[in-house]
Formats: structure tokens, C-alpha cells, sequence
């Protein structure tokens, strides 16, 4: 969006140069957004590690774990970055270190037999590293959130419920928990927005469709965006997308807000 405006918007030269730096940054910081579970879990893991190994007076333990709880604490109205990725490195240093993986731990149906399960490898520390070194937070999550995990933490995923108008829990399962995540994490769980016409109607105006993919836009937020795209744009934005499950059409001319039906 940001490329198609600094190349077909009509900027003075310190727009342009504006729109630039915020590109350039945007893509900067990118891939600190793609590894957020990761970053914080893996600097709580080992600020825990060596705060309780090698540094703390037991003297000063209670008001440690005060403050580290505090970090650590999860909400039902958003997920804890700090919580869910030190639980999963530590869950994993756990599961090599009793080498719980492979074909046969992935084949065994005995609940007890997988409960006590501990082959004494100790390849915990050197798995977390190699996590580490290769994943984000989408193939983090996709090849380490096992079904014993989400029971133990007890995760769910949650959905809006209009005749109690609120958000209430909407599944247990595994697969619905992980894709719930997952499509959080698509992006930085932001919409994807295309320009499709730059002249539309062949009067200059700018025609952007949202790849919807079951989450609609907040619309409050949306007119915000048209109205600041319209400014730079200086002449009518329309945004295609779903409003309460129907194609539609959000347009801003500078003075006006519209919702068509498509």
C-alpha cells in the first residue's frame, strides 16, 4: 500500500520522504513480529534460568517470583507472549530431555505408558537452541503445540457470541486452538488489503478489496484508515470487504462515509 502511494500518490517531496521512513521501518521491524512469542519466551526462560540458578540471595527469592508472576500472568481477554513461549521452551527441553518424540512416543496410545515415559536423553537444552535458531512464531507453534500442552494450560479458542454479547469459548480441540493462533499470527494478525484500481470509475479514485478470511474489519478503525488514505490520496477511497457476513463496500470522499451493499 505504502509502495503505491509513494509511486502514484501526488506527494509534495516531505510526504514522500515521511511514507519512506515509515515503509523502511515497517519492514525493519518486521521480523522482530514474526518471532514475539519466541523473543519473549525465550529472554523470560533464561532471565528465570539465571535469576533463580545463579544471582538471587534466598533472601530476595519472594519478591522475584512476585514480580516474575506478574509478567507471567495470563488474561481471558488476550494472549501473554511471555507465558505461552516460556512454556513451550520449557516444555520442550522436557519432552527431549525424556525423549518424547519420534515415531514411536507419536504411536503409542497408552496414556499411562506416555505419562511415565523417560528415556533419560537430556537433549532438552541443545533442541531449544536448534528451535531457536530456525523457527518463528507461526512454525513455532504449528510444530510444538501438542494436544498434552493445551490440556495441561488449559488454552481454547474463544468466539463473539451475539445473543449473550460476549466472547465466550468456542472449542477445545487441538486443531481449532492452533488455527486460531495461527491466523493471529498471519501478519501480525492484520488484515491483507490489495490495491485493485487506482483509477476506478476512471475518475482517479483508489479501489482496495480486503482478503477476507472469516475476521471482518473494525469498521471504526477502517473509516479512520480511508479518511487518512483520502487525505493523501486527494480523491475518493473505497474499501471492498464483509460487514455482518455480506459483500460490502466502505467509500470515504473527504466529507462522507458510505457502506454499499456489493
Amino acid at each position: 500500500m505504502l509502495l503505491f502511494l509513494l509511486q502514484h500518490a501526488s506527494l509534495k517531496p516531505w510526504q514522500h520522504d515521511v511514507l519512506s521512513i515509515i515503509r523502511v521501518e515497517a519492514y525493519y521491524f518486521a521480523p522482530q513480529g514474526q518471532t514475539k512469542i519466541m523473543n519473549e519466551g525465550w529472554a523470560s526462560y533464561w532471565h528465570n534460568t539465571i535469576m533463580t540458578h545463579d544471582m538471587l540471595d534466598p533472601s530476595e527469592f519472594i519478591c522475584y517470583a512476585d514480580h516474575h508472576s506478574g509478567t507471567m500472568a495470563m488474561s481471558p481477554q488476550r494472549l501473554n507472549p511471555y507465558k505461552l513461549g516460556i512454556e513451550l521452551f520449557r516444555d520442550i527441553e522436557e519432552r527431549w530431555d525424556k525423549g518424547q518424540f519420534g515415531p514411536e512416543w507419536e504411536q503409542c496410545d497408552d496414556i499411562h505408558k506416555r505419562e511415565t515415559w523417560d528415556r533419560n536423553l537430556g537433549l532438552g537444552r541443545e533442541k531449544i537452541f536448534e528451535v531457536r535458531r530456525i523457527h518463528n512464531d507461526v512454525t513455532f507453534i504449528d510444530t510444538f503445540l501438542t494436544p498434552e500442552f493445551c490440556a495441561k494450560y488449559k488454552l481454547f479458542s474463544f468466539a463473539y457470541d451475539d445473543a449473550t454479547d460476549y466472547y465466550e469459548i468456542a472449542s477445545r480441540h487441538i486443531e481449532e486452538i492452533k488455527q486460531q493462533l495461527l491466523h493471529n499470527l498471519t501478519n501480525h494478525g492484520r488484515p491483507f488489503i490489495d490495491v485493485v484500481d487506482g483509477n476506478y470509475k476512471n475518475r482517479g479514485e483508489l479501489y482496495l478489496q480486503h482478503r477476507y478470511a472469516g475476521v471482518e474489519l473494525k469498521l471504526d478503525y477502517a473509516q479512520d484508515c480511508l479518511a487518512n488514505l483520502q487525505r493523501i490520496w486527494s480523491r475518493p477511497v473505497h474499501i471492498e470487504t464483509v460487514v455482518d457476513d455480506a459483500p460490502t463496500v466502505l467509500s470515504y470522499d473527504g466529507e462522507t462515509h458510505e457502506t454499499q451493499s456489493k
